[in-house]
């Protein structure tokens, strides 16, 4: 499938003039516009680009780390399984990158204290 880089660049400017104030926390899961990336980056999907991440570190009300989510259920040291009912998803550590909150687009959920521990105890083990 070929990425629709015109287009992204395009959200993207919306996105970096965007004038709400977006209100986020450690442990939040939200949807995100990540975007069109490069080679095995994890892309956004649909028409915002966009794809669940979870809050891990808030630096200040405009920037963040984030991980990304895929619903691709993975294993290995770099993924960690988060369920929320039945559904389960896989949290793509190798991928952490700091965002603008203008990405942000709404809010999922929380991800438990027990489990968000385990992330940032996973994430301490290979930094």
């Amino acid at each position: 499938m070929e990425k629709d880089f015109k287009k992204w660049h395009s959200l993207k400017e919306l996105l970096e003039n965007k004038k709400n104030k977006i209100y986020f926390h450690e442990r939040d899961i939200w949807w995100c516009s990540l975007g069109a990336n490069i080679g095995f980056e994890e892309d956004g999907k649909n028409d915002n680009f966009e794809r669940p991440v979870i809050v891990i570190k808030k630096f200040n009300d405009d920037l963040l780390w984030i991980l990304p989510l895929t619903s691709v259920e993975k294993t290995g040291k770099y993924y960690f399984q988060v369920s929320h009912g039945e559904r389960k998803s896989s949290l793509i550590l190798s991928q952490m990158r700091a965002i603008s909150s203008n990405r942000l687009l709404r809010k999922m959920r929380m991800v438990s204290k027990k489990d968000f521990g385990e992330i940032k105890k996973r994430l301490r083990s290979f930094l």
